[in-house]
């Protein structure tokens, strides 16, 4: 112990005298190391930790799916749940969830609270323990039961201000007074985020279907019994679902390919997040080998000036494991100062790496900077300090006379130690070839998505949602009453150019419904396998409203109303998929096998519902007169900023019914920018370490060049003596740097090749060796390289020939 303190206090003096070396030594570990600690906190929060359920590892979603019928996942009816409740063998429970948004009354303003409806078990079997209070009992789950509510953690805090004796307060959701019996501890909001939750018999819309075979709107989970493996429970669920097909023949028809299977929670949680994560991991890893790698080359600058010292130590007896075991002291000291800085550096940047995370997963908020996160830079920067500090020993033994003879610093490098820069600076621009390549396709892929036409104008339209209370509007009447008085109103305000009603909204948060359709004059052969659509309802300024196309044909007026004939509107894509270059406007479709039939009156330009980068989707639209609900969003079109029209708006919602909750006020400019905030947060985090890369890269051959020109004065001076001219020192000087750089880049677009592959999945409209991208970074790259060669081949222009060889 005595012996490591004597070379720690002597590590620290050596620093000490050479204080601007180890300063830049210490912030580019700071740079390398931060980066991974970052990435790695999220990697640790979202994909290693346990879940924070109790047992989470047993519990399962279970989904039903018919393939062959193109649904990938089917909803669940409640007679579905009972059934796969009781038939199983493998789960020792089975619940059920599923979301509604309710009005709450009562507060300054009505509010829209999304709810979660779920079993009494439920909270139980996800191993929850409530923070205040209790969850529901089996008593709370019976028809006739006292409506009761379990509030979130988040509305808890935001909403009600933590309040600790909320446990017993009373709400009123809809028309039923509700008392609160329990808090919720922090957990991720999945499958949705909701405010509060009530037990099932609460709710009205699951009540009226609770018969139907068919009406599916609920998710499942399932806890796997002790000892059973997720085969074993994916085997049982085939088995049950070929009982339903025996039993319900009508209902679950063999041709669908109907199914069930069962997927792990965690799986389900970081489905999305995983690919994006692992590769933000990989490209810091590639920073931090870049990092050690320019730390390298600077230790063995260093060394030659230290030769003479060394070879003084070595020559009054300390062997070389000895002197290695210093260097060693040396590099950790300055690793775990780099490792210090970097978690403050890691530190500084969670927050926006959270909400970098929030867009993938639920997860994102038990990323921290926890112990885990503090034994991994502990860990990496042990064995940073450990890589750049062996490098000084591979080129071979130092010359202890030769050393004490010229004095250290001032002979030629040695060719070993010369060749291992070489390497170096070579590994170094491979690797930030690979990192540019990879934020490059990132990028031209983001502006490829930007580039996507979304089918309809954003400018100036904001958007809110509408969702009517059941108890006083429970018919279609009743949604015209209140819709139609509110388009009047709005469209009468200063500023409003247009207003309109919708289902839903382009790239907004509702999932879109879908169902069969067939065409008139067309055959099917089995019903049960018709082609599906979107379905959309509208009202008649909905299309100018939000600028889409009318490609033929008319958009709705206000003449389709529920007296006159029914009437549809399909986009291009259906109208190009089953009548090719005629015009469908007079022909039929029907969604409900033939008993209705809709005339087509217009067929409009494919608009992006989902996503931008998603393919465009066939779309059936319905004139809201016809066919109205009761969950809408009002769209105005302004004719200055949107959001100043929020008051005026909420007013005249107020004017028709004070009680109404407004919610999802958003423009849909926002909506868009928020679609693609995904793609833009990983092209440029991507971006800043492919950046990084390539300035420590830059600095590293810059940094090589200088100390071999440095080392290479008295050569230069004769040189010049001998009548080299400057401009040919400074070619030379390039080239010797452009050598390991052309050698680089070679090797990296190797790697490049090979690698890239992975990123497929990722991008948009470009391959993964995409011939532009790899050109541009290749010559972005060499232009900064031959910058990076510029400054030390100046430098040895500069040399004077006289002082050089006087220097001797």
């Amino acid at each position: 112990m005595e012996s490591i303190l004597r070379d720690v206090r002597f590590a620290l003096r050596t620093l000490a005298k050479h204080p601007l070396h180890s300063l830049v030594i210490i912030l580019t570990l700071a740079l390398g190391i931060g980066a991974n600690t970052a990435i790695f906190s999220v990697i640790d929060g979202v994909l290693i930790d346990p879940l924070p359920y109790e047992r989470g590892d047993r519990i399962v979603r279970i989904r039903q799916e018919a393939p062959l019928a193109g649904i990938p996942s089917l909803g669940f009816s409640v007679p579905e749940v009972h059934d796969y409740r009781d038939r199983n063998q493998a789960f020792e429970a089975v619940v059920e969830y599923h979301s509604m948004p309710f009005t709450f009354l009562g507060r300054s303003e009505p509010e829209r609270l999304q709810t979660g409806v779920v079993s009494a078990e439920y909270f139980d079997v996800l191993g929850i323990e409530p923070l205040l209070g209790r969850t529901f009992e089996a008593a709370d789950d019976v028809i006739g039961a006292e409506p009761v509510l379990v509030l979130s953690y988040d509305y808890w805090q935001s909403n009600l201000g933590g309040d600790p004796d909320v446990v017993g307060t009373t709400f009123e959701m809809n028309d039923r007074i509700h008392t609160v019996v329990g808090v919720l501890p922090p957990i991720p909001a999945y499958p949705n985020a909701n405010a509060v939750y009530m037990p099932t018999p609460s709710c009205p819309f699951r009540h009226n279907v609770r018969e139907n075979r068919q009406g599916r709107m609920l998710t499942v989970f399932g806890r796997l019994r002790d000892g059973v493996s997720r085969e074993r429970a994916g085997t049982d669920l085939v088995t049950v679902a070929a009982g339903l097909q025996t039993d319900h023949p009508d209902v679950y028809v063999e041709s669908t390919g109907y199914s069930a299977s069962a997927t792990p929670l965690r799986e389900e949680l970081t489905r999305t997040a995983r690919p994006t994560f692992l590769l933000l991991l990989g490209a810091v890893g590639f920073v931090l080998m870049i990092v050690c790698a320019n730390v390298a080359n600077l230790t063995l600058a260093r060394m030659v000036h230290r030769e003479r010292e060394i070879a003084v130590r070595s020559a009054l007896g300390a062997g070389r494991s000895r002197l290695l075991r210093q260097l060693l002291t040396e590099s950790t000291l300055l690793a775990l100062l780099g490792g210090v800085c970097g978690l403050a550096l890691a530190r500084a940047t969670l927050d926006m790496l959270v909400d970098f995370a929030s867009g993938f997963t639920p997860r994102a908020a038990e990323v921290a900077l926890d112990g885990s996160v503090l034994a991994f830079t502990l860990g990496v920067s042990l064995l940073t300090g450990l890589a750049f500090g062996l490098v000084p020993a591979l080129p071979g033994r130092t010359d202890v006379s030769s050393a004490l003879r010229e004095g250290g610093g001032e002979r030629g490098a040695a060719g070993g130690r010369g060749r291992l820069q070489g390497v170096l600076v070579a590994s170094q621009v491979a690797v930030s070839f690979v990192l540019l390549i990879a934020a490059g396709l990132m990028l031209r892929s983001f502006v490829k998505v930007l580039g996507v036409d979304p089918g309809y104008e954003s400018e100036n339209v904001m958007t809110m949602t509408l969702d009517l209370n059941w108890t006083k509007y429970s018919q279609g009447q009743d949604y015209r009453d209140f819709y139609r008085p509110l388009l009047e109103a709005v469209e009468s305000q200063p500023g409003v150019r247009s207003a309109a009603i919708a289902g839903t909204v382009p790239l907004g948060s509702r999932g879109l419904f879908s169902t069969a359709f067939q065409v008139e004059g067309t055959e099917v052969e089995d019903p049960n396998l018709r082609p599906r659509a979107n379905l959309h309802i509208a009202s008649s300024e909905f299309f100018d409203t939000v600028g889409a196309r009318l490609l033929s044909g008319r958009a709705f007026t206000r003449l389709d109303h529920q007296d006159a004939a029914r009437v549809a509107i399909v986009n291009r894509s259906l109208a190009r998929r089953y009548w090719g270059d005629r015009d469908p406007v007079g022909q039929r479709v029907s969604t409900d096998n033939g008993q209705n039939w809709l005339e087509i009156v217009g067929v409009v330009g494919d608009v992006h519902w989902t996503a931008l980068d998603q393919e465009v989707q066939d779309e059936i639209y319905f004139p809201f007169l016809q066919v109205p609900i009761r969950r809408m969003s009002l769209l105005v079109k302004t004719s200055n900023d949107p959001e100043s029209m929020i008051g005026r708006l909420r007013d005249e919602v107020y004017a028709i019914d004070p009680e109404q909750p407004i919610a999802d006020i958003r423009t849909l400019e926002g909506l868009r920018d928020d679609s693609v905030a995904t793609r833009r947060l990983t092209a440029v985090l991507l971006s800043l370490f492919a950046a990084l890369a390539m300035v420590v890269t830059a600095s590293g051959i810059s940094g090589v060049l200088a100390f071999s020109v440095n080392q290479r004065t008295r050569e230069i001076g004769v040189r010049m003596a001998m009548g080299a001219r400057r401009q040919d020192v400074l070619v030379q000087v390039i080239r010797q740097g452009m050598t390991m750089v052309a050698v680089g880049l070679v090797l990296g677009v190797v790697v490049a090749l090979a690698t890239t592959r992975m990123l497929r999945n990722l991008l948009y409209a470009v391959e993964p060796t995409d011939v532009p991208t790899f050109a541009a970074v290749a010559v972005a790259l060499a232009a900064v390289s031959v910058l990076a060669c510029l400054i030390p081949a100046l430098r040895a222009t500069s040399v004077d020939p006289a002082v050089a060889l006087r220097s001797e």
